[in-house]
């Protein structure tokens, strides 16, 4: 795992500042992600330069400095990820007849011979793997830049200044974008609207104007001549995902399940290839048992598992992970975090995200990496297993509630909504909290009022879309809100990608893995982990997953009401139900009552009505009005208010 940053053109600023120094402060602003060493380079005649940032993950010897140079010395590269079959396009370039003196065995260099061999979008399509690449091309004279399938690796570019000084800038993080003087630093207002959204900003939207964020399964290129890149895709979730359902995987179940085990156990194992101490994150939930125990089935010795605990009820799923660690003999360290522990995290996000962004998980997120950290330097995830095996419990409500409800007449619907926003949340909860005894277990829902709020967002949706749109969304019209701030088509609000085959519950599924997984989950991760130089690896992205995971029929997925039924199928072979059968927690932190209680004083400097005012980003009417109802108890405004309040750490740390 490493960072990378360069520029092509701006010969108006390198006349003016060395560019090797220039490159250097660029990679440095990206030191975390690459402690281990440090490499540029740079071509005066064309006006580009790479930079590069290594933690050093295969080939720990010299032989895996980066920028690289290919054999044939047409192709300089600066590469960010890993590519688990690599040895096998070793293995294939080799028997058609390709052999390049290799001096090392490194990824990297693997990735060259591919270039000299195949090209560039001919070998990116051979690998089974993440990254974010930069490529210059000497005889074309042209800069490519790619990006993983699924977008586990980050990628930035842009065009900055003007004239002689315009220059394209590209980094895996922002803040190194910022080092060079073309960058402009004007913030996009609508993209703030965009992040108080969704919480995120999505792709290839950023918090800058004029710099985008590269879309997953791209490969982008351009000349020091081109007004703008030409960009094609070379893999696409959407297509995959309509493939997929059109032609269902129709086997026995048995015979099906054991192709997902040995599909998913040979992810893991390539996964498992590292030079440096390896891990695994572990929840204790379906995705995190899975990958561990394939891990530990695999190992000759005990694999290296790591989970925090918080003390607040509702919100520890350590007491889990520690049965399961035990039960696979996993070699298991956890920590029990207080709050004050968690809270110390909150002034490092602005730094760590680098933009604004705002799901709350990301700090037990970086708690668990921190951890890691200290014994591992790369660890395994149970990511995107929700998206791909129908896990998020708003995929069957959503799509029963509609299914009861959307036949009925608007005006019906639109009269139900209201009677249940009558009672505040707070209220709701208070109910349940009080009579809740007296209700059967299985019908007793936490966060009650929450959920019939939102329950009155669903009867008042006008198509599935909109409801979709509503579940997954916070502040419903941003751009009341944002001065000066309209919401820009997205795949989820003006350019929805056709689907064509899938019912509603698959199109959500699809719809979060175009979006929520690589904006919001897949960011989360990297950022918290680069923070503290881990690298972390996806099994379940392995693309040969994400297409089978779409071949399978929906009833594989859910079945008799159980979510995720195949993948649990895979999990009972090697841990037993009853570790597992328990209702789903989400990985996050009590944010509702530190901002009602120890977070009282930092939220209300950020958002005091003055200094709204005087930065001039937001109409602090609404904004005000929720801090002063959530601070009260009468409603939980928590999504709302962190999302705001997250613009506003980053805004004043990094302006």
């Amino acid at each position: 795992m490493c960072g990378l940053a360069g520029f092509l053109g701006g010969k108006g600023f390198i006349a003016e500042a060395e560019p090797q120094a220039l490159l250097k402060r660029m990679s440095d602003s990206i030191l975390t992600r690459g402690p281990d060493d440090f490499g540029f380079w740079y071509d005066g005649e064309h006006g580009v330069g790479f930079a590069h940032r290594r933690l050093s993950i295969l080939d720990l010897s010299p032989a895996g400095h980066q920028p690289m140079t290919s054999a044939s010395s047409r192709y300089v590269i600066a590469f960010n990820g890993e590519i688990y079959n690599h040895l096998d396009i070793r293995a294939e370039l080799e028997q058609s007849g390709y052999w390049p003196a290799w001096r090392g065995h490194s990824d990297t260099e693997t990735l060259l011979a591919g270039f000299d061999f195949w090209g560039i979008q001919g070998t990116v399509e051979r690998t089974i793997g993440m990254f974010a690449i930069a490529v210059w091309d000497r005889e074309s004279r042209k800069l490519f830049l790619t990006r993983d399938r699924i977008g586990e690796k980050p990628l930035y570019y842009g065009w900055q200044g003007s004239g002689s000084k315009r220059t394209f800038v590209f980094g895996s993080e922002l803040k190194a974008l910022r080092q060079h003087p073309a960058f402009e630093n004007r913030i996009d207002r609508h993209a703030i609207s965009l992040q108080l959204h969704h919480s995120y900003i999505p792709a290839p939207y950023s918090i800058y104007a004029g710099i985008s964020k590269l879309t997953p399964g791209c490969l982008l290129s351009i000349s020091p001549q081109a007004e703008e890149p030409t960009i094609v895709t070379y893999w696409s979730a959407a297509s995959v995902a309509e493939a997929g359902v059109a032609s269902p995987d129709l086997g026995r179940p048995d015979d099906v399940i054991d192709r997902l085990e040995s599909l998913l156990k040979d992810a893991v194992r390539r996964q498992m290839l590292a030079d440096v101490p390896l891990g695994a994150f572990l929840s204790g939930g379906i995705d995190s048992s899975t990958v561990v125990a394939l891990m530990q089935s695999q190992s000759s010795r005990p694999v290296k598992t790591f989970s925090i605990g918080f003390y607040e009820e509702g919100y520890n799923e350590a007491v889990h992970a520690k049965a399961v660690a035990a039960h696979l003999g996993t070699d298991h360290t956890e920590f029990y975090v207080s709050a004050q522990q968690a809270m110390d995290v909150i002034p490092r996000l602005p730094i760590l995200y680098d933009e604004p962004f705002s799901d709350s998980s990301q700090i037990p997120t970086f708690l668990v990496s921190h951890l890691a950290k200290k014994e591992v330097t790369v660890a395994l995830s149970g990511d995107a297993g929700d998206e791909l095996f129908c896990g998020y419990t708003r995929y069957k409500t959503g799509a029963d509630v509609w299914n009861n409800v959307g036949s009925l007449p608007m005006p019906l619907r639109k009269l139900a909504a209201g009677t249940l926003r009558l009672i505040s949340e707070e209220n709701w909860n208070k109910a349940a909290t009080t009579f809740g005894s007296l209700l059967p277990r299985s019908v007793r829902q936490a966060h009650l009022g929450e959920k019939l709020h939102k329950g009155a967002m669903v009867l008042a949706s006008e198509s599935f879309d909109t409801l979709y749109r509503g579940l997954v969304s916070h502040w419903r019209d941003p751009a009341a809100v944002v001065i000066d701030g309209e919401m820009p088509p997205t795949l989820l609000n003006g350019r929805p990608p056709r689907l064509a085959g899938l019912d509603n519950v698959q199109r959500m599924m699809a719809l979060d893995l175009l979006t929520y997984l690589p904006d919001d989950i897949l960011v989360k991760v990297d950022r918290a982990a680069m923070g503290v130089s881990l690298e972390t690896r996806v099994p379940f992205l392995d693309h040969r997953v994400v297409e089978f995971a779409w071949h399978l029929p929906q009833s594989l997925k859910v079945r008799d009401g159980q979510t995720k039924w195949a993948l649990r199928q895979v999990l009972y072979r090697h841990v037993p139900k009853s570790l597992i059968e328990r209702p789903k927690m989400g990985f996050g932190v009590p944010i509702d009552s530190w901002l009602r209680g120890p977070l009282r004083e930092w939220a209300e400097s950020l958002l005091d009505e003055g200094r709204l005012r005087r930065e001039g980003f937001f109409r602090p009417e609404s904004i005000r009005r929720k801090w002063e109802e959530h601070r009260s108890g009468k409603r939980n405004w928590q999504y709302y208010l962190w999302d705001v309040l997250m613009f506003q750490s980053w805004l004043e740390k990094n302006h």
